[in-house]
């Protein structure tokens, strides 16, 4: 939609600010709008990254890149593309979370759509009105009730998904006029909101059972009606609903649950690193879970893919190497209220007969793990005791306190690699800096989802796939873990965040080349690389 006179300046796609030519400014009507100066987007570039640098705290610096996100989507994005190590945390986890968190305070403006759980009737009004008369190929979308490692915070949690559309266009160079944010809006449990007469958001309980799951369908079916070719990506949904939605759809629509799938593919990632680094054999590979969750669930699901994509094990033979402790301990038959994802890794309470299911030591003692997995947001669960029983039983465990925000992790990068001497692989879910132990400097892989699924998204959208299958997932993982180097000493097992952009190209090249053996694309594809250039957004004026 082309704009001219003050229109074009608040639009954030069209708007250039000062790098109009002095003959746009008089073609579109805007010469006396703007000072002088004519810049060029490198020297805007510079001004944002000093002003950026300038700012007093992380929240302030998110707060100061949203400003130029809704003034010049581009220039944005430009810069993101050139700080994209700095500015990741800012704009996505961890800072994020206090952006949410302090919704109420720093609203200025809708950056996403908002849809109604209770008006069902309305949801197709509320995407055009959004969308306008834009081709939607990727639509984002949040209830908030599981988000990172803070819970429920109801309409506060759309701040997550502009993190998540920041991410998908400077590590996969998706167009964001092609992304569509969606905020379903079902309520909060949340006290402190709709007591908050600042809340934003739909007051009293959310809506849950039959009428969430309906609205969900009507939902999906509303999206695809009128963006047929779209993918649909779910995000920080809840324990009751998360699986349950992703289960009933991913067989039948182009559709990635990012917590789920894209923290498991991730994790499997890393943790096929660490084997290959290790020497061993699946079948030699126990994993213990601790936080069995949506996310935890989802990764135990996505190993045990792995353990039989990648190692020839059975699912039951993969199923018997997987344990989950959950709030109420080592999960077992019995225990009550275990969702359908945990009973798939319920044992049998007479295999830990004398073991004090509730102590994680005892249960890593009686478990011998090769890899303990956090997903718990039960800070500093993983003490000395527990890291040095690790490695009592695995020469090179896989040790991952990834729950975040930072302050909710199982376990600091450097106190892992203290207690283990070294011999721990270790990925947090945020930033750690490298670790000097004895000599060596320790490179701390970051388990974020970035480094999955961007990829993970361009390679099922360039081909259209008609789903995402687990054949795809288990080939962007492959690809995640080739990028690694285990002959170095120190090395992460996950490729650097700043790597990202190499990182969604390889992951998404892996996974068109799986459509395509698989026969579910819906477009020929007849040169991989020259299609995957021709989807990436050029931000550049």
């Amino acid at each position: 939609m082309i704009r001219n006179g003050k229109a074009v300046l608040a639009d954030p796609m069209q708007n250039k600010g000062t790098a109009f030519t002095r003959e746009e400014r008089e073609e579109l009507g805007i010469d006396g709008l703007l000072p002088a100066a004519v810049h060029t987007i490198d020297q805007q570039e510079a001004m944002v990254y000093e002003r950026f640098l300038t700012q007093p705290t992380p929240l302030a610096k998110r707060l100061y890149l949203m400003s130029v996100l809704d003034s010049n989507t581009r220039l944005y994005f430009y810069s993101m593309g050139k700080h994209l190590t700095e500015y990741m945390p800012i704009v996505y986890a961890p800072t994020v979370a206090q952006s949410i968190q302090g919704y109420n305070e720093h609203y200025f403006g809708s950056r996403v759509a908002y849809v109604n759980v209770r008006e069902p009737e309305n949801v197709e009004r509320s995407l055009r009105q959004f969308a306008e008369d834009r081709d939607i190929r990727l639509v984002v979308v949040t209830d908030a009730e599981g988000i990172l490692g803070i819970g429920d915070w109801g309409v506060n949690g759309a701040e997550i998904l502009t993190g998540k559309l920041a991410v998908y266009t400077a590590a996969a160079g998706m167009n964001p006029d092609e992304i569509l944010p969606v905020m379903l809006d079902a309520g909060t449990d949340r006290a402190e909101l709709n007591e908050d007469p600042r809340y934003m958001g739909m007051r009293g309980g959310r809506v849950r059972g039959d009428a969430y799951f309906s609205f969900v369908d009507s939902f999906i079916k509303t999206v695809l009606d009128i963006w047929p070719k779209a993918l649909l990506h779910w995000e920080d949904f809840g324990r009751p609903t998360a699986a349950p939605i992703l289960e009933k759809y991913r067989d039948s629509v182009m559709t990635l649950n990012d917590d789920i799938q894209g923290t498991g593919v991730t994790v499997l990632g890393a943790l096929e690193a660490n084997r290959r680094l290790a020497g061993l054999e699946y079948k030699d590979v126990r994993v213990l879970i601790y936080g069995a969750g949506s996310a935890g669930i989802g990764i135990a699901d996505q190993i045990v893919d792995g353990m039989v994509g990648f190692g020839g094990l059975t699912p039951e033979e993969a199923r018997e190497r997987v344990y989950a402790v959950d709030r109420d301990g080592l999960v077992v038959d019995g225990m009550p209220g275990l969702t359908e994802g945990q009973q798939r890794y319920a044992r049998k309470p007479e295999e830990f007969e004398g073991v004090d299911r509730h102590d994680l030591a005892a249960v890593v003692d009686a478990v011998r793990p090769t890899a303990l997995v956090g997903t718990s947001t039960d800070a500093g669960a993983f003490t000395e005791t527990v890291v040095r029983t690790m490695c009592k039983h695995a020469a090179h465990p896989f040790i991952a306190p990834i729950s975040n925000p930072t302050e909710l992790a199982e376990a600091k990068a450097a106190d892992v690699i203290t207690w283990s001497k070294g011999t721990a692989s270790v990925v947090t879910g945020t930033p750690s800096d490298p670790v000097e132990f004895r000599g060596v400097t320790y490179t701390i892989g970051q388990g974020n989802n970035a480094l999955m699924y961007p990829g993970i998204a361009l390679g099922a959208m360039v081909p259209v796939a008609k789903v995402v299958s687990r054949g795809m997932l288990l080939e962007g993982a492959r690809a995640l873990a080739d990028m690694v180097d285990t002959s170095v000493p120190g090395a992460a097992v996950l490729p650097p965040v700043s790597e990202l952009t190499a990182i969604t190209r390889n992951v998404a090249r892996a996974v068109v080349v799986q459509v395509l053996k698989e026969g579910i694309n819906r477009v020929e594809v007849p040169d991989i690389d020259a299609a995957l250039d021709a989807a990436v957004w050029d931000p550049r004026y």
